[in-house]
């Protein structure tokens, strides 16, 4: 299995940019699909953006299309979510997560198996 750490510097202000990052221990990294999800306070934990084992096929909330970018580094083991101009509503806790497999973008937070342990995102007005 794979065991996810991710990070990142968690405090901006609206229209700023974060990078967060999701490094990855164990088996083959490249074996694993890679999602990002966040959980605001008060709400469910909701799906942002997905990328699989390639790097050249992901898929975005709506909520987050063409301001957050997801990528990744198989040789590093390392994936990444870019999130340029931030707004209030995305502050939440955001979590890395994997699935093995190679093909497939889920949505869904039941299909990962494995999670990193979220990292505090804070966007101020």
């Amino acid at each position: 299995h794979v065991q996810l750490v991710d990070s990142g510097v968690g405090l901006v202000q609206a229209g700023g940019s974060l990078r967060l990052f999701c490094a990855a221990s164990g088996r083959a990294f490249s074996d694993y699909t890679i999602g990002w999800f966040r959980q605001a306070p008060a709400k469910e934990c909701e799906f942002v953006t997905a990328i699989m084992w390639s790097g050249s096929n992901t898929a975005y909330a709506d909520s987050v299309k063409g301001r957050f970018t997801v990528s990744r580094n198989n040789t590093e083991n390392t994936g990444y979510l870019l999130m340029d101009s931030l707004k209030p509503e995305d502050t939440a806790v955001y979590y890395c997560a994997a699935v093995r497999q190679r093909l497939g973008l889920p949505t869904e937070l039941y299909r990962y198996d494995y999670w990193g342990q979220g990292t505090q995102v804070t966007v101020s007005s």
